[in-house]
């Protein structure tokens, strides 16, 4: 019998750390290994940002921050929705945490009931449907594939919901497919939800100046549901800040103050000297960011062509974040040169770590398990070596050949 509750039993290990892990291992034994395991940008925060930080350790913020975050930065996100988002918000329905997946978390926590159903569509990033559980709620999924550029449309959200459903959860640009929604496809599934006014948005933006169409649309901008949707955003993507953990929620007053008493009970406010450089960085404007999307989008389609020339690989053109999502299923069942079978995506990541020395991560813990999900937040150079050696460790599978025993 296990001395460890069955929460933490039945909850699963994240798969992309896990895969960086098994990266980051295999370099330590003097293999040449190019990880694009993880969401994390190969940019450097941006020095104006550092600079506020190293400022704030001189001016001692050094002492225990409001649970909810300093005012100051919360009213600067304040005026960064309005003025990039166009949306108005009071900075008392923002609670800055230690990193957007605390943001998730907290939401989680204080809106589903042991029961409750959260719609997600798949693919899902992976930590989703695990805080779902943690809550004691129940994911119910909907497939999408990428012929349709893994969008749902208004009549699968519509099947999906049941008298349980509590909230639906789904991120635009879209990890780790890529998609991003237009404003027409967020208003028809709005359309939906207007019908059932007791169903919340939880609306994951965390990569909404990785966007290579037009400018966002956040569905919080469309105003029949606006006092129902739950934005989740922070600042690891935008301004490479993966380490520094700062994220935040904006919602309604009443779930807003939830959060700030759960949080309270958890991990109390976020770090001093980050919340001062997320500070800066909201107040020092978009002139980085910029340039991160631009090289984002050379990178596209550097590697949109590298993998359309990789035989029984099927892949679309994603609009935003930094990944792909390939169909690779046509390998499975095929044997790799030490004769071991390739039965599914866990499988064949593995078999791309250790025979061509890339980590990617199966597709399997993001809710499609056809797929796996290829990070292009790294330099054009090893992003054209990381291809070359998919490519080549592919071409050594081979078919299988049964020979009949009559």
């Amino acid at each position: 019998m296990s001395i460890l509750s069955d929460r933490i039993n039945n909850l699963a290990e994240s798969a992309t750390i896990k895969m960086a892990k098994l990266g980051r291992e295999l370099a330590a034994q003097g293999v040449d290994v190019i990880s694009l395991s993880l969401g994390e940008t190969d940019f450097y925060t941006p020095d104006f940002v550092k600079e506020a930080a190293k400022k704030a350790i001189d001016q001692n913020y050094s002492y225990y921050t409001p649970v909810a975050g300093y005012p100051e930065l919360r009213k600067a996100i304040a005026t960064k929705l309005k003025r990039e988002n166009n949306l108005e918000y009071n900075f008392d329905q923002i609670i800055v945490s230690t990193g957007a997946k605390q943001s998730l978390a907290n939401i989680m926590m204080c809106l589903v009931n042991p029961g409750e159903e959260v719609i997600i569509p798949t693919p899902y990033w992976v930590s989703y449907s695990e805080l779902v559980k943690v809550a004691e709620g129940k994911s119910v999924f909907i497939d999408t594939t990428i012929e349709s550029n893994f969008k749902i449309t208004p009549e699968e959200l519509e099947a999906a919901i049941t008298p349980k459903s509590k909230a639906f959860l789904f991120s635009s640009p879209n990890n780790p497919t890529g998609s991003v929604y237009s404003r027409d496809e967020l208003a028809a599934l709005v359309k939906v939800f207007e019908k059932h006014p007791n169903i919340y948005i939880i609306s994951d933006e965390i990569y909404e100046h990785i966007n290579f169409l037009d400018k966002h649309v956040s569905i919080a901008e469309f105003p029949s549901i606006k006092d129902r949707v739950i934005i989740i955003n922070g600042l690891s993507k935008a301004y490479a800040m993966t380490g520094w953990r700062i994220g935040y929620s904006v919602s309604s007053k009443e779930i807003a103050d939830a959060c700030d008493k759960f949080q309270s009970q958890i991990t109390s406010g976020t770090c001093s000297i980050t919340q001062r450089a997320g500070l800066s960085a909201y107040e020092g404007g978009l002139e980085t960011v910029k340039e991160m999307r631009e090289a984002f989008l050379k990178r596209r389609n550097l590697v949109y062509d590298l993998l359309k020339d990789i035989n029984g690989v099927k892949v679309n053109l994603p609009d935003g974040a930094f990944y792909f999502f390939p169909d690779i299923s046509s390998f499975f069942g095929k044997a790799a040169p030490d004769g071991e079978i390739i039965k599914n995506a866990d499988e064949l990541a593995l078999y791309l770590l250790n025979k061509g020395h890339v980590a990617v991560v199966s597709g399997d813990a993001f809710g499609d398990p056809k797929s796996i999900r290829i990070s292009y937040a790294a330099s054009e150079i090893k992003l054209k070596e990381a291809l070359k050696r998919i490519k080549q460790a592919l071409e050594l599978l081979k078919e299988v050949k049964y020979v009949s025993a009559v």
